[in-house]
C-alpha cells in the first residue's frame, strides 16, 4: 500500500474501471460543465484474475489498482484516496415498477415528494426479486433511471415545480447479486483505496456516449468488454432498459488460443494484429510460427458473427425491433469487421452502426489525450457522471462507523440507505412471537409470544424515522429489531412436573416433556378416561385466539385430582359411576394492571398490560394493521398524535395512532 502522502483535493475526479482484462485510471477536475481529463493509466491484469466481469482474485486485481493508482498520483504530484468505481452487469437483474402517489389535496411538487413517488417505484420493483428468496437478502439496488411521469395522468418530462394531486411514475431498477458488490469494494479496500461512489457499467459508459439530449431518439450502446457486453437503450428522453450478454472478447481469444495453441497473453496480440500482413508468434511447444493477418481474421469470423448475433439478439428482446442507431464500446469493438456483422444481424444499415467516442466531447475534453478510443466509454463515463452530478452518491455517509455503500441516485431517505447496505423491512419491525393456543379440559388457554426487542434507529444522534432524509456526512446508527421468541409450553408446564394422573392430548397418551402445538386438545383424570371409552368425533379446527380474551391459569388445572379411573366390568347390573370431587376454588388472581386505551385509525383500542410489565410501542401495533409489512406495496404513513414517529416510539395513554397505506 502507497505512504499517505496527505489528502486527495476536493475538486479531483478519480475513476478506475476495474475491466475483466485490464484497469483503466482517470483523473480530472470539472471545468465550465464539462470534465478536463489530466490523466489516464491503464494496466492489464498479469493473469486472469477476473472471469466475465467477476473478481476472482481480490489480491491480484487489487495489486494492479493500486499500481494505475500510483502511477496516477506521480502524474498529478497528489495522493488520490477517494475512488469513484461501477459495476460490471454480470448477472444483472432489471426489473420495471410503477407507483402512483395521491396528494391530499393540489400542492406543489418539491424533491421530498419526488423522491418518495419514485421510491415507491423502485419499491414496486424490486417485489420480483423477493419471489421465493424468503428472508435471504442476495441483491443490491446499484442504480434506477426514471422512464416517465405523469402529472394528474399527463405526460411529463419533470414534476418539480409543477403543481398537481396524482403523480405517477414508470422506473427502470438494476440489480446485481451482492457478491459482485462486496468483492469491488474489497479491492478497493485492499488498494487503500475509500469508494466515494458507485453505479453501473452501462448506466456510466451510457452518460459518456449518449447524453441526455441525445435521448430522444431510440438508441443504444452495446458496450463490449473481455468478459461482458452491457447494452443500454433510450428513446423519448428517457433511458427504458438495460441487459447484458457474457459473450464477449475473450471468446475471440478462446479460439486463436484452440486454433494455434498459444497462451491467452498471444492470443490477445494475435488478436490486435488481424491488419497485419504477416504475424509472428511462439506456441505452447515453445516453436515460433507465422500466418498472416488474413488467415487470423478467417479464423475468429465464425466466432465474431457470434458476438453479433448474441448482441443482436439481446438488443431485439430489449428494444423489440431495431434502434435507430448503434454505438459499440469497449475494447473488444475494435474487433476488425465487427460493425457491419453487428449491422446484418440486426437488419440496420451500416451507417447506422459507429464505434462510440465521437460524443464524448459534450461532457468531456483533454489538451493532453485523444479521447475517441471507445475503450474509454466506461472509465470516462465513470468519472463524468460523478465530476457532472448525474449520481448524486459520491458522498460520505457513515453507517455504523463504516462508510455506507451508495449505489442510487437521486435523493436518500434513511429506508433507502438501509436497504442498499443488505437490510431489509424485517430488520426494523421485529416480530412479537407466535402464540401458543391450546384447549385443556374445554377450556381454551392462549400463551402470548414474546415482545419484539426494537430496534435502533438515530441519525446524527437523535432519533430518526425511515422516512428521513440523509445527507453528505451524516451518521447513521443502526441496530436491526430481534424478533420475539414464539411461546412454547410442554405438559409440565401447564400441570406440574409432580403429575402423575391421566392426561392425553388429542386423545393419545404421551409423557409430560411433549411440546405443545396450537390446536392441541388435551384432557386430564376422568376426561380423559371417559374419552378413551367413548371416543369423541373429531374435533373440528379451534377458532383463532382473541386478542383480549380471559386466559385459563395453570394453577386452575394442577387444582383438578387425578382420577386414574378404568372402564367397569361388564355386569347385568349398571354400576354407579363413582362420584367426582369438584375442582378446588381458584386462587385469587392479583390485581390487574390497567390497560393502555388509545385511538388506533380512529377507533378506541383498550391494550391489556403485558404479563412482564413492559410498555407497549408503537411496532406492537403493526400486525393489527392488516398490512403485510414483508410485501408491501406502497408507503405507509406511521402517526402519533399526527406526527411521523419511529417504530420503537413508547405509546401513552389516549395517543392516536395511525398505521395505514399512505392515500393514492
Amino acid at each position: 500500500m502507497a505512504e499517505d502522502k496527505g489528502f486527495q483535493a476536493s475538486d479531483l475526479i478519480f475513476a478506475l474501471d476495474i475491466g475483466t482484462r485490464s484497469i483503466i485510471g482517470i483523473v480530472g477536475q470539472v471545468v465550465d460543465e464539462r470534465l478536463k481529463v489530466l490523466a489516464i493509466e491503464k494496466e492489464e491484469h498479469g493473469r486472469r484474475a477476473m472471469l466475465d466481469g467477476q473478481i476472482e482474485d481480490i489480491d491480484q486485481v487489487a495489486k494492479v489498482a493500486r499500481r494505475v493508482t500510483e502511477r496516477l498520483e506521480e502524474k498529478l504530484h497528489c495522493p488520490l484516496k477517494r475512488v469513484c468505481v461501477a459495476a460490471a452487469g454480470r448477472a444483472l437483474r432489471t426489473e420495471q415498477g410503477h407507483y402512483a402517489l395521491e396528494l391530499p389535496q393540489i400542492t406543489k411538487i418539491t424533491s421530498d415528494i419526488i423522491s418518495q413517488l419514485e421510491s415507491g417505484a423502485v419499491a414496486q420493483a424490486e417485489i420480483p426479486l423477493s419471489d421465493g428468496q424468503g428472508t435471504q437478502r442476495r441483491f443490491y439496488l446499484v442504480g434506477y433511471t426514471v422512464s416517465g411521469y405523469l402529472l394528474d395522468r399527463y405526460p411529463m418530462a419533470t414534476l418539480r415545480g409543477h403543481n398537481g394531486q396524482l403523480l405517477e411514475a414508470d422506473v427502470v431498477a438494476t440489480f446485481l447479486p451482492s457478491e459482485v458488490v462486496e468483492s469491488l469494494y474489497a479491492v478497493m479496500e485492499a488498494a487503500g483505496l475509500e469508494v466515494a461512489s458507485l453505479t453501473l457499467e452501462p448506466i456510466a459508459a451510457l452518460n459518456a456516449v449518449i447524453p441526455a439530449e441525445l435521448r430522444l431518439l431510440n438508441l443504444v450502446l452495446a458496450d463490449i468488454g473481455a468478459g461482458t457486453s452491457d447494452i443500454a437503450v433510450c428513446r423519448d428522453g428517457a433511458v427504458v432498459g438495460y441487459t447484458m450478454a457474457t459473450t464477449a472478447g475473450d471468446e475471440i481469444t478462446e479460439e486463436l488460443m484452440r486454433h494455434y495453441l498459444v497462451d491467452f497473453a498471444t492470443a490477445e496480440k494475435m488478436k490486435m494484429q488481424l491488419n497485419a500482413e504477416t504475424i509472428s508468434y511462439r506456441d505452447v511447444l515453445g516453436l515460433t510460427q507465422e500466418t498472416t493477418g488474413e488467415e487470423v481474421h478467417q479464423v475468429v469470423d465464425a466466432a465474431a458473427h457470434t458476438l453479433a448475433a448474441e448482441i443482436a439478439n439481446r438488443v431485439l428482446s430489449i428494444n423489440s425491433g431495431a434502434p435507430s442507431a448503434l454505438f459499440l464500446a469497449g475494447g473488444g469493438s475494435k474487433l476488425t469487421g465487427l460493425i457491419p456483422m453487428v449491422a446484418e444481424a440486426l437488419g440496420m444499415d451500416q451507417r447506422r452502426v459507429a464505434l462510440a467516442g465521437n460524443n464524448y466531447s459534450i461532457s468531456a475534453f483533454s489538451s493532453e489525450y485523444e479521447l475517441g478510443d471507445p475503450e474509454y466509454a466506461t472509465p470516462l463515463g465513470i468519472a463524468v457522471s460523478a465530476g457532472l452530478g448525474l449520481i448524486s452518491d459520491s458522498y460520505r455517509i457513515m453507517l455504523n462507523g463504516q462508510p455506507a455503500k451508495l449505489f442510487r441516485s437521486g435523493a436518500l431517505t434513511v429506508l433507502d440507505l438501509l436497504m442498499m447496505n443488505g437490510y431489509s423491512s424485517a430488520d426494523f419491525l421485529g416480530r412479537t412471537g407466535k402464540s401458543l393456543s391450546v384447549t385443556v379440559d374445554g377450556q381454551r388457554m392462549v400463551f402470548r409470544g414474546e415482545s419484539a426487542v426494537p430496534c435502533i434507529l438515530q441519525l446524527n444522534g437523535a432519533d430518526a424515522t425511515p422516512s428521513s432524509l440523509v445527507y453528505a456526512g451524516d451518521s447513521l446508527l443502526f441496530t436491526p429489531a430481534v424478533p420475539g421468541k414464539s411461546a412454547q409450553r410442554t405438559l409440565s408446564d401447564l400441570l406440574g412436573r409432580d403429575f402423575t394422573g391421566l392426561v392425553t392430548i388429542n386423545g393419545q397418551s404421551l409423557p409430560l416433556d411433549t411440546p405443545l402445538q396450537s390446536g392441541d386438545i388435551i384432557l386430564t383424570g376422568a376426561q380423559a378416561a371417559a374419552a378413551k371409552v367413548n371416543p369423541p368425533p373429531p374435533p373440528e379446527p379451534p377458532a383463532p385466539p382473541a386478542p383480549t380474551g380471559p386466559l385459563v391459569r395453570p394453577e386452575a388445572i394442577r387444582s383438578v385430582p387425578a382420577q386414574p379411573a378404568s372402564p367397569p366390568p361388564p355386569s347385568p347390573e349398571p354400576q354407579p359411576a363413582p362420584p367426582v370431587p369438584a375442582p378446588a376454588p381458584e386462587p385469587t388472581a392479583p390485581p390487574a394492571k390497567p390497560a393502555l386505551r388509545v385511538t388506533f385509525n380512529g377507533q378506541p383500542l383498550s391494550l391489556r398490560a403485558k404479563p412482564d410489565g413492559a410498555p407497549y410501542y408503537l411496532m406492537d401495533l403493526l400486525d393489527r394493521s392488516g398490512i403485510d409489512f414483508d410485501h408491501l406495496q406502497r408507503s405507509v404513513d406511521l402517526l402519533i398524535n399526527g406526527q411521523s414517529a419511529p417504530f420503537t416510539q413508547e405509546l401513552r395513554p389516549y395517543d392516536d395512532i395511525t398505521i395505514r397505506y399512505t392515500a393514492e
